[in-house]
């Protein structure tokens, strides 16, 4: 079951800011542009590289292995954009919005600004049932009482979600990009977008070319139902990558509610967990892996996350906060045990 939540000290008022002046006296919130000119270069090299291979490849059953690299090269691709969405790699919004729509919108066919909106909700609430959209209820429940209002096949899964959690993942990338195009064409009764987005009509054209793009350059290479198959791998395994990028950080955390009364950095770190492991770990996980800190610090360059977490892990056990840190099966196994718990009412 879940860890309760920790309850606030009695002064509580200037805990996150002490750490802030401690994080920027290490020069952990400038900006490195080095690091991320060298982070885009050899990520948008993957990248094409792996598109050459496909023509190289040609029309062969071969391709079903080169999607499974097209499913690593788009996370990658995805987890720039992500950085860019929160300002890592630029001050300034116009060169970050940029980024986000090539590597968001024209890469991998992911909604930019929808993604943007909705993250952060997240970072503002984490874990909150009822403000961040990655806990409300959908095709998993994350709380009790979720899983009591679910009627018909969605109860069927809540009762099974544990079991089913990583098979499902396989439709995470069709579900994000269903998403997005929901998010950019969908009006509510009033016939006003409902979803909030600066550059609708680019996110329209540039998602219309990636589709265009991506559906052209297979057929043109291969044979219609090589390409399915190919379209198949490599969607149904980035969505699976996606997803197991995302679930060790929350899942199974403490879910805090309005009573709780919870300070920034209290918020922050006891509904958060990293995950151990060296620098192919940062590398695989796009720096998530550092949960924590990248949500006490949104804005921080992805290659200073490590330096900042002793500084971070530090000052909590000294402010009495827990700080969780585990390894990647753990994480998951606790993820799992959350979700199983939760539907244990139905079964």
């Amino acid at each position: 079951m879940m860890r309760q939540l920790v309850a606030d000290p009695p002064v509580r008022g200037s805990d996150y800011a002490e750490l802030s002046r401690r994080i920027r006296a290490a020069g952990l919130l400038e900006r490195r542009p080095g690091w991320y000119a060298a982070r885009i270069a050899s990520t948008g090299a993957f990248f094409g590289a792996v598109w050459a291979l496909v023509i190289l490849v040609g029309d062969s059953w071969g391709q079903a292995a080169v999607a499974v690299l097209m499913a690593v090269a788009s996370t990658q691709v995805a987890f720039l954009g992500h950085d860019a969405g929160h300002r890592q790699m630029f001050r300034r919004r116009g060169p970050s919005e940029l980024v986000g729509l090539l590597a968001g919108n024209l890469a991998v066919g992911l909604s930019y600004g929808w993604w943007v909106e909705k993250h952060n909700r997240h970072h503002a609430n984490p874990n909150h049932a009822d403000e961040d959209p990655d806990v409300g209820a959908g095709a998993l429940v994350w709380s009790v009482e979720q899983a009591r209002a679910t009627r018909g096949f969605a109860r069927w899964l809540a009762r099974r979600q544990a079991f089913l959690f990583f098979p499902m993942l396989l439709l995470e990338g069709l579900n994000l990009h269903l998403s997005s195009l929901r998010a950019i064409a969908g009006r509510g009764p009033d016939g006003r977008f409902q979803t909030p987005m600066r550059h609708r009509g680019a996110e329209a054209f540039l998602i219309a070319a990636h589709t265009v793009g991506y559906v052209g350059a297979l057929l043109l290479v291969m044979s219609p139902g090589k390409a399915l198959v190919f379209a198949v791998v490599h969607q149904g395994l980035w969505g699976l990558y996606m997803g197991c990028s995302f679930a060790p950080n929350h899942k199974g955390m403490p879910m805090p509610t309005a009573a709780d009364q919870l300070d920034f950095l209290r918020k922050q770190v006891v509904t958060a967990r990293n995950v151990r492991g060296g620098r192919l770990v940062d590398v695989a996980l796009g720096g998530l892996n550092q949960q924590i800190e990248h949500h006490l610090f949104p804005s921080m360059p992805r290659g200073n996350l490590r330096r900042a977490q002793p500084i971070v892990r530090a000052y909590c056990a000294q402010r009495g906060v827990p700080y969780v840190e585990v390894g990647l099966v753990e994480s998951y196994r606790q993820a799992l045990a959350h979700l199983h718990a939760v539907g244990q009412p139905l079964r």
